[in-house]
């Protein structure tokens, strides 16, 4: 259901969060690669509001606005300061300033802290034609909650926070109030103004417009599950809604035709591809790509990459900001660094790293290499053992192996340096300049075989330890 664009929504992110004992903002908190504040604004995005309006403090306003503007670069939010903590109606009060009367039909109120709540579970609450409609739920144990106080025909009448009940009769109300709110500008706005701080906390409390609307018009309330409404107040809330919204990720991605081992644990924002696998232990981050049929395997770590179709990562694998080609085939413990691109076809083999590499199509590196700053060509096989050696302390430079070269195990290549297309360079070699197309380079020290030495040498070094 979408809202018609004549409505906004206002989030509540404002809080201090000191409960989450950490310099960073509670709502910029991640949960599944998105901070915790992304998900309530998106839900308010997807049901159609002309804008979102987030309320912030002054204090981490700067942070907050980057980190929405990062996520939703093209979408209509607006942010507005709450300059005093004088609690949630007063939070409310700022998110509405500005508001001409008569521009807005109706305003959604939400809590920045509610990662959970999603825009299918608003839509029976857009529904209600009432002046004001909110959510609440029914919780065995509603310590902490603002209870519901209904008349004898079961009419909402007020919310008393958990602070201001009076009896233990009040405290045993098991429906709760879940902060979220649909109103009617033209019942708010009066009701906002009439606002009083005379409770035990001296705040102007949101849930007290229930009470003042309900004596003007009509008040009605949407039951939902108390599961969406999660919301977190420090670390260990965080924890526990993350595990939930990484069960939410696998579930969609296997409904959409992916198949999902086990519980591998997959960011809100990755994509992922018809026919891709995802096997158990995989921690798949941020704006990571996996094309169709690919599989990724055991334990393996992925990280702002792209992943391309039916292309094999094998376990223990770890790939940051790079690109894995068609039916490329990495690891095992393979460790792809920033800026690598493995052609389709290509073979990343067991403990062999890259960093600012090009392995073009067909290539093999396939045991115990490091291959940094280079450009690798087609069907080029460099063995076990070879490294580029391209840092002197202070600069880095550049190794280029042509189409089909050879490069056998434990060379070792200092940049900067070309090896010509087809050309061999023969096992154990140092190459320190560059090689022709279709020449042979050899750098080694020659053997020499001593017959009978090996026990006239043992007796040596024994006598010499006894010494």
């Amino acid at each position: 259901m979408k809202s018609p664009k004549k409505n906004l929504a206002i989030v509540l992110a404002a809080g201090r969060g000191t409960r989450m004992k950490s310099s960073l903002p509670k709502v910029l908190h991640p949960l599944a690669g998105r901070p915790m504040l992304a998900y309530p604004v998106r839900a308010a995005l997807e049901l159609g509001v002309a804008e979102v309006v987030v309320v912030v403090n002054p204090e981490t306003a700067g942070e907050v606005e980057a980190a929405l503007r990062l996520g939703f670069p093209d979408e209509p939010l607006t942010f507005r300061l709450q300059d005093e903590p004088k609690g949630t109606g007063h939070a409310v009060r700022a998110g509405l300033s500005g508001v001409l009367p008569g521009s807005l039909e109706r305003v959604l109120i939400l809590s920045g802290d509610t990662p959970l709540l999603e825009a299918g579970h608003l839509e029976p609450l857009l529904r209600c034609e009432a002046s004001l409609a909110f959510l609440t739920f029914e919780i065995e144990s509603p310590r902490g909650y603002g209870r519901i106080f209904r008349d004898s025909a079961g009419r909402p009448r007020k919310i008393v926070e958990e602070r201001d009940l009076k009896s233990d009769a009040e405290r045993s109300i098991r429906e709760v109030n879940a902060g979220v709110y649909w109103a009617r500008l033209d019942a708010l706005g009066p009701a906002l103004e009439r606002l009083t701080p005379e409770n035990d906390q001296g705040e102007y409390y949101l849930t007290d417009i229930v009470g003042d609307i309900a004596q003007r018009g009509n008040v009605t309330t949407c039951s939902t599950e108390a599961t969406f409404l999660r919301g977190v107040n420090n670390r260990a809330e965080l924890t526990l809604v993350e595990e939930l919204i990484f069960a939410r990720v696998r579930e969609r991605w296997g409904e959409r035709g992916v198949t999902i081992v086990g519980r591998p644990l997959i960011d809100d924002c990755v994509e992922l591809g018809l026919d891709a696998r995802i096997e158990d232990g995989v921690r798949l981050r941020g704006a990571t790509k996996v094309g169709s049929g690919a599989r990724i395997d055991v334990g393996s770590v992925i990280e702002d990459s792209r992943i391309g179709p039916s292309a094999e990562i094998k376990p223990y694998s770890v790939i940051f900001q790079s690109e894995v080609g068609e039916r490329a085939s990495i690891g095992p413990f393979a460790h792809l660094r920033p800026d690598s691109l493995i052609e389709a076809e290509a073979h990343i083999g067991n403990f062999v790293e890259t960093k600012k590499t090009r392995v073009r199509r067909g290539a093999k590196a396939n045991h115990l290499a490091y291959l940094g700053d280079g450009d690798i060509g087609e069907r080029a096989n460099l063995g076990a053992g070879v490294i580029f050696c391209n840092y002197d302390g202070y600069t880095k430079q550049r190794t280029v192996i042509g189409e089909g070269a050879f490069i056998g195990s434990d060379s070792q290549l200092i940049a900067p340096v070309e090896v010509g297309k087809g050309a061999y360079v023969a096992t154990g070699t140092t190459v320190t300049g560059n090689v022709p197309e279709g020449a042979l380079v050899i750098g080694r020290a020659r053997a020499v075989i001593k017959e009978g030495y090996a026990s006239e040498l043992r007796e040596r070094l024994k006598k010499k330890k006894k010494s």
